[in-house]
């Protein structure tokens, strides 16, 4: 009974500290956040993460604040007749029940816009995503590789 006990709570610890347990709130789970790192005189990083709602009633991404860009803004890149085009999200991101958005290269994404200082690899960079019923959560973006190239994504143009 001991036994089955330890190897239990080992296994349970195992599973929580997993890469794929990922940061909780709610019944949300935020998982592999992460941003480019900045090229010599960039105004914009691209920031990622997939959000998974375990719960039984639809929630929003409605904004995303930090300290370390003037603004963060909710986007996605969409094909408009066979041109590949940016956008702003002004009123959030549907994160439906039951389901998985992946923000990531080339769909959705946040836009950290005009950096304090330039975001390198290795770097964290710290922001507050403002869901629509899970409420605030403060998330640390780990900053990897260089910035976007033309055709990764969406970003080389600005």
């Amino acid at each position: 009974m001991l036994r089955t006990f330890v190897l239990f709570c080992l296994a349970s610890l195992a599973i929580a500290c997993t890469p794929l347990a990922g940061q909780a709130v709610g019944e949300l789970r935020l998982d592999d956040p992460w941003a480019r790192a900045t090229p010599p005189g960039s105004s914009v990083s691209g920031g990622f993460l997939t959000v998974r709602n375990l719960g039984g009633q639809d929630d929003r991404l409605l904004s995303v604040r930090s300290s370390a860009a003037r603004e963060v803004q909710i986007h996605e890149v969409r094909d408009d007749g066979g041109m590949m085009r940016m956008r702003p999200l002004p009123d959030g991101l549907a994160v439906p029940a039951g389901a998985s958005v992946a923000l990531q290269p080339g769909g959705y994404h946040l836009m950290f816009i005009d950096p304090k200082r330039p975001f390198a690899g290795g770097d964290v960079v710290v922001a507050t995503l403002v869901f629509e019923k899970a409420g605030d959560v403060e998330v640390s973006f780990q900053v990897r590789g260089e910035a976007a190239r033309p055709g990764s994504g969406g970003h080389a143009h600005h």
